[in-house]
């Protein structure tokens, strides 16, 4: 089977597409054929050499985000059989027409969503939902503002802030304003024309997935006790001391908030929305466009049909 494995970390000349063998699934384990698969900053970061830190071994099989059919299912299992149609996260290996995946870390697709706006799902939503629920306590009625709302996190956590009663005000580039409006956008802010800070004041929370010098001016736009959520930046003690809490989300998968993610998109509540699709083949060019930073929506690799 096809993987996309690094021997090395670097740029992109370190990426390449091997014949591997196809992995068997142990105990609690299911055998994936992976369908589609989302393209995160924290792929190429990995490549990047973010690998090496969060404690993985060289050769490593990148992908984390995917959707497909189940082939086969390992001992003990319940709950599942080949064939059906599940999506969610996994350690690795989800650039490939196989991978393996917890079975207690997977979730039924969406009904009548295919398989690339699936992919385009998990990793974003449950970033936007423990970002908000678990780290920043969002609740009904509070003023909430998000840096980078026209992204794979930015435009899900928009949707699933509107679900919970949240006032949003959002920010993106002006390009994107008809967009972002449309995902529910109470107040929508052209970072390009005018400094957010200057605009947004006294928010409840900030959720920031932009990072960098967005992230440091974000704190300018809450109001005394107020809470900033990032999932990108690594706050310091100093950022704790601004009268204001602050704090990062790592995403963890989560089969019953993923569920309940699910539930939404069939309501009608949440919709992805896919920037662009590419083949397993265009790797390297999935990664380009991430890392360009502009994209609208998710990047996603169609592996098989």
């Amino acid at each position: 089977m096809r993987a996309v494995v690094i021997e090395s970390y670097g740029d992109n000349s370190v990426v390449n597409v091997f014949d591997v063998a196809r992995p068997a699934p142990q105990a609690g384990e299911l055998l994936v054929k992976v369908r589609a698969a989302g393209v995160n900053p924290i792929d190429w970061k990995i490549r990047g050499g973010v690998g090496q830190r969060m404690g993985m071994t060289l050769p490593i099989h990148l992908g984390g985000e995917i959707s497909g059919t189940v082939e086969q299912v390992g001992a003990g299992v319940a709950g599942f059989s080949v064939g059906d149609a599940v999506f969610g996260i996994i350690k690795d290996g989800g650039f490939a027409d196989y991978a393996i995946a917890p079975a207690a870390d997977m979730v039924r697709i969406p009904a009548d969503l295919d398989f690339i706006a699936a992919a385009a799902i998990p990793l974003g939503a449950l970033t936007a939902w423990q970002a908000l629920f678990d780290v920043a306590k969002l609740t009904r009625g509070q003023r909430l503002l998000i840096a980078g709302a026209s992204g794979g996190v930015g435009s899900l956590a928009v949707q699933i802030a509107k679900t919970a009663g949240a006032h949003v005000t959002a920010i993106a580039s002006g390009r994107n304003a008809d967009f972002v409006r449309s995902l529910g956008a109470d107040t929508f802010i052209d970072y390009t024309a005018q400094p957010f800070e200057q605009v947004a004041r006294d928010m409840d929370v900030v959720f920031d997935t932009v990072g960098g010098d967005t992230f440091q001016r974000a704190f300018g736009t809450l109001k005394h006790g107020g809470f900033l959520v990032t999932s990108v930046e690594f706050p310091t003690e100093e950022d704790g001391r601004r009268g204001v809490g602050v704090g990062r989300v790592f995403c963890k998968p989560n089969a019953a908030q993923l569920t309940a993610i699910r539930d939404l998109v069939e309501a009608g509540k949440l919709q992805p929305h896919v920037a662009t699709v590419l083949t397993l083949d265009e790797v390297k060019e999935a990664f380009a466009l991430s890392e360009g930073g502009r994209t609208r929506g998710k990047i996603v690799l169609g592996i098989s049909q």
